[in-house]
């Protein structure tokens, strides 16, 4: 996840000094986009039941995943 820091914005103003906009570089832009699906996919699935890591290492070995 991108710091607030790591942002690199650059900012337009109105004719009172107020921040209207920001300028990203496209790299910086597109980690946040990317960043915005995960925690919407987050959200999505936040009601779902959890499974333990022994019961995913279980399902990821049945499944072929993993040696046995």
């Amino acid at each position: 996840m991108i710091e607030l820091r790591d942002l690199q914005a650059k900012f337009i103003t109105d004719k009172n000094g107020k921040k209207t906009a920001a300028i990203l570089p496209i790299e910086v832009f597109e980690e946040l986009l990317e960043d915005l699906e995960d925690l919407a996919v987050l959200a999505e699935r936040r009601d779902e039941p959890t499974i333990s890591h022994e019961e995913v290492m279980e399902r990821l070995k049945r499944d072929g995943f993993l040696p046995n």
